[in-house]
């Protein structure tokens, strides 16, 4: 493995970090279509076949730069217990935001195509975001972000 500079290491860190984003919403995911009523299902749905995608593309963005992709965890903390329609929606808007909280620290980390890449996803985890909740903020990753560390929903147990 080459020496890297400063910048692909930054890069690889933000990499890794949506990385685990990923694995997170993808778990989170099969929560939310476990409770998720019928009416929702498919946007349930929708989000776990983007996040499976985005995953494997950052898995390869990782072995592309050198790095060995962080494998997910085996459970993950919820940060709230979802029991019901109401709570699934909650959840699901809330891993979407989330999710586009570390995106924004891609697409600063990053160049290029994939700096345009980290821009779509965040774009589209923020339109998940409004479809969930109904809510939209003024710019997606980073306000709500203030103080807090990136990739925390759900936590690894």
């Amino acid at each position: 493995m080459s020496k890297r500079n400063g910048s692909e290491e930054a890069e690889i860190r933000a990499l890794q970090a949506a990385l685990r984003a990923e694995h997170a919403a993808v778990y989170g995911y099969g929560v939310v279509g476990g409770r998720i009523g019928e009416a929702r299902r498919a946007d349930a749905r929708s989000g776990y076949d983007a996040h499976r995608a985005r995953r494997d593309e950052l898995a390869r963005a990782v072995k592309d730069l050198g790095g060995t992709p962080e494998a997910a965890s085996a459970a993950y903390v919820l940060p709230f217990e979802v029991t019901d329609t109401a709570t699934a929606v909650r959840f699901a808007a809330e891993l979407e935001e989330r999710v586009a909280a570390v995106y924004s620290d891609l697409v600063r980390a990053s160049t290029g195509d994939r700096r345009r890449t980290a821009a779509g996803a965040l774009r589209e985890a923020a339109v998940r975001a409004v479809r969930w909740s109904g809510e939209s903020v003024a710019f997606p990753g980073l306000a709500e972000r203030a103080g807090t560390p990136s990739a925390t929903a759900p936590s690894p147990t």
